[in-house]
């Protein structure tokens, strides 16, 4: 038992942020877990769950018809700019998005649903290849992560494939990249020592700090989430659990955090894509 409360008392003093009641004893029972495997094993056939399931399932009657209607939905605000966007020529060569790829909504249609995947021998994610296709074909400096201009780019190619079945699939191609994807998922990390997988597959449905723990899957990005205020990548929110754990943060744009978007993204296979999505 003392051991158990050195355990507990400096997780504590690194989530000052996070010193609420059900927040610390959410987080207490995950570190029992943690340190008594016996015990994390002996409940995970009542939490684990084979079918997958959006966190669209697990939100409020408000929020999902938010999503659901674009007249409410803020996300549509960068859907908009990103359809600007794709008109607008721009660098060297002043073309646009449109001068080679035409009508986004044909053009465009299914192909959010197959990212990330490999090109030419790299792995390239959604956000990687608009940046490619700017810097290459036009001519013009890359976006930067987490800008609107690359949020509205992203929202808009991604909303043309809004309601297909992910089709990321395991390929000879992609193995390599497939195989580090799962270790990312897998590895503990971080002061608390933990993993994406023992909260989002041994804990998914169960809550920390009063909300349910859906199972991570990446279908709705790029959301827009009410506790940040604005739209944001699977990339940030990938960060944000890596300092939930205090752990070092991959990159934006990194090979990591391509490895494990792919993963995320060939788990959540044959989901409906929601993007752009609401999240609380």
């Amino acid at each position: 038992m003392m051991a158990m409360k050195q355990f507990i008392k400096p997780t504590l003093l690194f989530h000052k942020g996070f010193v609420r009641k059900g927040y610390v004893l959410s987080l207490v029972a995950i570190c029992c877990s943690a340190l008594f495997p016996a015990l994390a094993s002996s409940a995970a056939p009542e939490v684990a769950t084979h079918k997958k399931q959006s966190s669209y399932e697990l939100m409020s009657a408000e929020n999902k018809a938010m999503q659901d209607d674009p007249s409410l939905n803020p996300a549509m605000f960068w859907v908009a700019e990103g359809e600007s966007i794709w008109q607008t020529k721009s660098g060297s060569k002043n073309i646009s998005c449109a001068s080679c790829h035409g009508d986004a909504k044909k053009s465009m249609r299914g192909v959010a649903t197959q990212f990330p995947k490999m090109i030419k021998d790299n792995l390239q994610t959604l956000e990687g290849q608009i940046n490619q296709c700017r810097t290459v074909k036009e001519g013009a400096p890359a976006l930067a992560y987490e800008s609107k201009e690359l949020l509205a780019l992203t929202a808009y190619v991604a909303t043309q494939s809004k309601g297909m079945p992910i089709a990321v699939k395991e390929t000879s191609a992609n193995q390599a990249q497939l195989k580090k994807g799962r270790q990312w998922f897998n590895e503990r990390m971080g002061q608390l020592n933990l993993s994406c997988a023992q909260c989002h597959e041994d804990r998914a449905g169960l809550k920390l700090g009063g909300s349910p723990i859906p199972q991570g899957h990446p279908n709705a990005y790029p959301i827009y989430r009410l506790e940040w205020q604005t739209l944001g990548s699977v990339q940030r929110r990938l960060r944000n659990c890596m300092s939930g754990v205090r752990a070092e943060q991959f990159e934006y744009g990194s090979p990591e955090m391509a490895q494990l978007e792919l993963f995320l993204m060939w788990r959540a296979q044959g989901m409906p894509l929601e993007a752009p999505g609401v999240r609380p």
